[in-house]
C-alpha cells in the first residue's frame, strides 16, 4: 500500500493517499494552516478524524473554537495533552517547593516519547482504525528552508511515522484564499496573540489575564508561579499571589 504514489503536487498526493484509504487522521492546532488542511483533505476524503493539543485542559475560549469546529466538521475533535505540558511539568516549570515530589512520583513520560506518532497511534486504536490510517499535518515548505529542504529530500509523505502533509507545497496566499472561500473562521486566538495559543509566557498570559480572567485563573493553578512572566514586565497589581481556589 502507497508504495506506487506519484505526485507533483499537494493535490495529487491527497488525492491518491485518499484512493489508497479513504480515512485520515488531522493533527489540529486551529491554526491556519491546519484548517487549510482540513478544507484540502474534505475534497477527496471519505471520513476526517481530527485531534487537538492543549496547553491547558478546558480552557474556555478553547473549547468555545473546538465546539465551532466540531460544527464545522460534523465530527468529535478528540483532546491530547501537549508533548509541551510533560516537559514543563517534568522540568517543574513554574512549580512551588511543595508539588515537586508530586509531580515527581507521578513519573510522566519523557516528552520526547510522547509524539505525533504515539497520539496517531493511541487514535487507531481505539477507533479500530488500520495502519494504512495515516496522519495529515500542516507543514509547508515555505515555513522554513529547513522544511523546504526535508520535503524537496524526502518528500510529504513518511511512511515510518505514518503521517503526510495535504498543503506541502501552498504559499501563504494559498492558504489565505482557500479558508476565506471556506467560510471558515479564524479561532479568538489570532485576535489576542495574532497567532494560536501554544504557551504560557508573557505573550499569552497578558491577553488571557485580560480577555478570560476565568481561564487565567485555571492557568494559574496549573502553574502557580506563572505570573512570575507579568512580574518580571512591571505588572503588579492584580496578581493573584496564590493558587485560585475557583
Amino acid at each position: 500500500m502507497y508504495d506506487n504514489l506519484s505526485y507533483t503536487n499537494s493535490d495529487e498526493l491527497v488525492k491518491q493517499m485518499s484512493e489508497e484509504c479513504d480515512t485520515c487522521i488531522l493533527s489540529f492546532s486551529t491554526g491556519k494552516d491546519s484548517i487549510a488542511s482540513y478544507v484540502q483533505l474534505r475534497k477527496y476524503f471519505k471520513r476526517i478524524i481530527p485531534y487537538y493539543y492543549y496547553v491547558v485542559p478546558h480552557l474556555s475560549f478553547v473549547d468555545r473554537s473546538i465546539k465551532y469546529y466540531e460544527g464545522i466538521f460534523g465530527c468529535h475533535i478528540y483532546q491530547f495533552p501537549n508533548a509541551s505540558v510533560i516537559r514543563m511539568l517534568n522540568s517543574l516549570l513554574f512549580q512551588p517547593p511543595e508539588r515537586v515530589t508530586k509531580i515527581e512520583e507521578s513519573e510522566l513520560p519523557y516528552s520526547s516519547e510522547y509524539t505525533k506518532q504515539t497520539t496517531s497511534n493511541r487514535i487507531r486504536k481505539m477507533l479500530g482504525l488500520p495502519d494504512s490510517v495515516y496522519t495529515a499535518i500542516g507543514v509547508r515548505s515555505a515555513d522554513s528552508p529547513m522544511r523546504y529542504t526535508a520535503i524537496k529530500k524526502y518528500g510529504a509523505v513518511n511512511h515510518v511515522k505514518k503521517t503526510f502533509y495535504p498543503v506541502y507545497d501552498w504559499k501563504k496566499q494559498d492558504i489565505v484564499e482557500a479558508i476565506d472561500e471556506s467560510g471558515i473562521l479564524l479561532p479568538v486566538d489570532y485576535r489576542m496573540f495574532g497567532r494560536t495559543f501554544d504557551g504560557i509566557d508573557y505573550r499569552f498570559l497578558k491577553p488571557i489575564k485580560e480577555h478570560y480572567p476565568d481561564d487565567y485563573r485555571k492557568i494559574v493553578n496549573m502553574y502557580p508561579l506563572c505570573e512570575l512572566e507579568l512580574f518580571r514586565r512591571g505588572e503588579r497589581d492584580g496578581l493573584l499571589g496564590k493558587e485560585s481556589k475557583d
